[in-house]
């Protein structure tokens, strides 16, 4: 319904999470969400790469790290030296495997820069490739080059599925879709029908390559479910159809090199155990080894004591599959065990009932130990597809943990299912913002909390009067009613505080929102009166978060006052963090002065004096840059370094874009900033990277400055620090910027409008990039301070695309300098 719409747009995870006080599950407690996140490239192989300075010859080199389709390689010789380091782009860089060279009669050529490290180059190549691992060849050359692993898995790609019902067949399934690994899969021959459609994910054991089944000596036959609705005639066409399309539709098989491994198993036929029907994994049940197949596989039925069963319930089992447990183990657990149907009385008793049965309990030899050591705990949230409706992945909340397996109780399912048991290996559970990432959509809880109030805007003073007198009458009420209730005139009651809109604002706080705060706050309760203006000045600045990070206190310092937890939010994430804020009057006026000093700005800018004509300290002649080295509290530091140990501040995920596109690398980032390590990102940045908060704030101030100046376009090269080491972005390649690609401008690209950038980024290979421009009106002005760090923060875009962009805005700034800057 229209209702429940609005809800699944607004839902974002990081406020759910702060409104239900609840943690995230970490994410490297899924294993398979991190496996299908490898590119193929690990750091160690060896590669040969095309020489820099002489491109006809190439050197070994040898994987640091990767990103996405980005390698960070470094020529063998260095050793640890890692000031040659380089990056690579798989798609367009001259990369070849171990041995490349040599079958193609290329040069291998020592790099000047090691020449004397190296004297023997033979007996040097000799020595390192000894035991080398060559990077994959196939991920290098051909079609697969530069692609994600998982995404040669495309829709229209065979499998081989076993029939995991009630025998080992396999057949032939075609991907429907492919959702971070998680395949939709369709059984050959159902092109039509989505009835028997099926979800699994990429490494479950009974999923395979074609021509799997003919290796192991399982024959190729649908499934008993599906076989009647075609003659056998039709399926033997369909299996020939398919042989002659192998080539066309085969997926690589060191794809499922990471599939779990199935061992040999010691059941007998006949033996009980206690199991969980995946079917429906609500209850734990008496269960019976009906068949063994082989030393891998055998066939467990649910039990049913009724004279006329309704259908039987069985399913193939390995000896590593969730869900069977030993006789007893509920007992042992303080779980309840569900008798089978047909049995008499609700108080089920093993001894009795194996005696019985005439059967003998599976001993505990046959079932092996999962891990302990998972991570889940107690109350923690995830994702979790819905066993009744695969198509729904659903909020998760654990609700028990007993040794390797997990309660979860989902929330926002179409129809209402109990608590369901799930392993912590399970394929079917996700880390929190799984399905943000791969563009599928998430059901929301019924009732989804979301605060509307939360964003940030600048609010009208008439609005923020009445808000801080609604605080004033909140104090007074809640000072009378206290137990150390004081008269209002007395040592805690706050003068008011006066927002000096003329006096100088500094590099943090935009003048503009200043001018619309009211003139006044208070008086009242100093905590309450104090909370309200550090969240008015928040407010007004260009970007909250690093006010608040200025604001906070720093753990080291003495404790002298009140702790008070304030919040921001910037560009969709949110922030917190504890400030300390006096309780008494007559330390208001020195806590106001201290404050504004912190922030750079005049420090009558707030506090218990209004300036009515002149400011005391004579700001208004001083521009930001003199006032900073003149009040600046870091000298020899640029402005937005963060002060350190910042702890106490907490930072939520972005919440999602509505036009967001699908990102399926997101969790390379995620694991190094997961939710549950969330309380030591420092301070201020969702990614800990306190350059990102620079060059943020150096790009709001030099719009800003812009804006005021935008009739005169007279600037100094210094204006744009653009060729600052730190500024420029790390080059993929080694870019060389010859006639071809050097860009001539009709125009100054400081007048260009937001439609003239946008129709500059259309005429490149970010085209696609062009719609966030648009949204975000960015002008030629704006467009010429984006940096690296700024562009992947705002625009929410992985290195390789940032990186891309950053290049053609460079090669904009290359040609204002040459073109327009004298």
């Amino acid at each position: 319904d229209a209702g429940s719409s609005v809800d699944e747009m607004e839902f974002n995870w990081d406020e759910y999470l702060e409104d239900t006080g609840a943690t995230a599950a970490p994410h490297g407690s899924f294993k398979h969400v991190d496996t299908s996140l490898q590119n193929g490239f690990a750091p160690g192989m060896k590669l040969e790469v095309a020489v820099k300075s002489d491109q006809n010859t190439y050197w070994v080199a040898t994987i640091i790290t990767t990103c996405g389709q980005l390698l960070l390689l470094r020529y063998d010789g260095y050793g640890e030296d890692r000031k040659a380091d380089f990056w690579c782009d798989i798609l367009t860089a001259d990369l070849h495997p171990i041995g490349w060279c040599e079958q193609n009669r290329k040069v291998l050529k020592v790099p000047e820069g090691i020449k004397e490290k190296i004297p023997d180059q033979e007996e040097f190549l000799q020595r390192v490739l000894t035991r080398a691992c060559s990077a994959p060849a196939n991920l290098l050359e051909g079609l697969h080059r530069g692609k994600n692993p998982l995404d040669l898995i495309a829709p229209g790609s065979r499998l081989e599925l076993q029939n995991t019902r009630d025998s080992l067949e396999a057949w032939i399934v075609t991907v429907v879709e492919n959702v971070g690994g998680r395949l939709k899969l369709r059984y050959e021959g159902l092109e039509d029908s989505a009835k028997f459609d099926q979800w699994l994910f990429y490494l479950d054991p009974f999923l395979h390559q074609v021509g799997w089944a003919a290796q192991h000596g399982y024959s190729l036959q649908p499934p008993s479910a599906i076989r009647s609705l075609r003659s056998e005639a039709d399926w033997q066409e369909i299996l020939k159809k398919v042989k002659e399309e192998e080539e066309e539709s085969s997926v690589p098989t060191d794809l499922f090199k990471d599939k779990p491994v199935i061992g040999v198993h010691s059941f007998l036929e006949g033996m009980k155990l206690e199991a969980v029907d995946p079917m429906a994994p609500f209850v734990i049940s008496p269960a019976t080894v009906l068949k063994v197949y082989n030393d891998k596989y055998f066939l467990i039925e649910m039990d049913d004591l009724r004279p006329e069963r309704p259908t039987s319930r069985s399913y193939v089992c390995h000896v590593g599959s969730a869900g069977i447990f030993p006789v007893q183990w509920s007992l042992k657990n303080g779980l309840n065990l569900s008798p089978p149907p047909g049995y008499p009385g609700q108080d089920f008793d093993w001894a009795d009932y194996l005696k019985q049965c005439g059967a003998e309990a599976a001993p505990q030899s046959c079932f092996p130990s999962l891990p302990s050591d998972h991570g889940f705990k107690e109350n923690m949230k995830l994702e979790a597809v819905n066993p009744v409706d695969p198509e729904e992945v659903c909020i998760a909340t654990v609700t028990r943990v007993k040794d390797s397996y997990l309660w979860l109780q989902l929330e926002g399912s179409k129809k209402a299912v109990p608590d369901c048991i799930v392993s912590v290996e399970s394929m079917n559970i996700f880390p929190v913002g799984w399905c943000e990432t791969n563009g599928y959509q998430l059901r929301p809880p019924r009732k989804a909390i979301v605060n509307k109030q939360k964003k940030i805007a600048v609010v009208q003073p008439e609005k923020q009067i009445l808000s801080s007198r609604t605080v004033h009458d909140g104090l007074k009420n809640q000072e009378l009613n206290s137990s150390d209730s004081v008269v209002i005139n007395g040592k805690y009651c706050c003068p008011k505080i006066y927002f000096n809109h003329r006096c100088f604002s500094g590099p943090y706080l935009n003048k503009g929102r200043i001018a619309e705060l009211p003139q006044s706050v208070g008086p009242g309760n100093c905590v309450l009166v104090l909370k309200e203006v550090l969240t008015l000045l928040i407010n007004a600045a260009y970007k909250p978060s690093r006010v608040l990070r200025e604001l906070q206190l720093d753990e080291e310092a003495a404790w002298h006052g009140h702790g008070e937890t304030l919040k921001a939010k910037y560009k969709g994430k949110s922030y917190r963090a504890t400030v300390e804020v006096v309780r008494t009057a007559d330390r208001v006026a020195e806590f106001c002065r201290k404050t504004c000093i912190k922030l750079e700005c005049c420090p009558n800018l707030f506090g218990p004096q209004m300036v009515l004509d002149k400011c005391s300290e004579n700001c208004s002649v001083l521009t930001k840059t003199k006032y900073t080295h003149y009040y600046g509290k870091r000298k020899n530091k640029r402005i937005g370094r963060p002060p350190g140990g910042h702890s106490n501040l907490e930072v939520a995920m972005k919440k999602p874009n509505k036009r967001r596109k699908r990102r399926k690398q997101f969790f390379v980032h995620k694991k190094k900033r997961s939710s549950a390590s969330v309380d030591n990102t420092p301070a201020g940045s969702p990614q800990g990277s306190g350059a990102e908060e620079e060059d943020d704030q150096d790009e709001s101030e030099l719009s800003h400055s812009l804006a005021q100046d935008r009739d005169k376009r007279k600037r100094k090269l210094r204006t744009f620090s653009f060729s600052d080491d730190e500024n420029k972005p790390p080059s993929p390649k080694d870019v060389k910027m010859e006639a071809a690609e050097k860009l001539q401008l009709d125009s100054n690209p400081l007048e260009w409008s937001v439609a003239d950038v946008v129709r500059f980024l259309k005429s490149t290979d970010c085209a696609p990039l062009a719609r966030i421009f648009l949204d975000q009106e960015i002008d030629g002005q704006a467009l010429l301070l984006l940096t690296l760090p700024t562009v992947q923060e705002c625009m929410d875009l992985k290195l390789g695309p940032a990186i891309k962009l950053c290049h053609h805005i460079e090669r904009v700034k290359l040609a204002f300098y040459q073109q327009f800057a004298n």
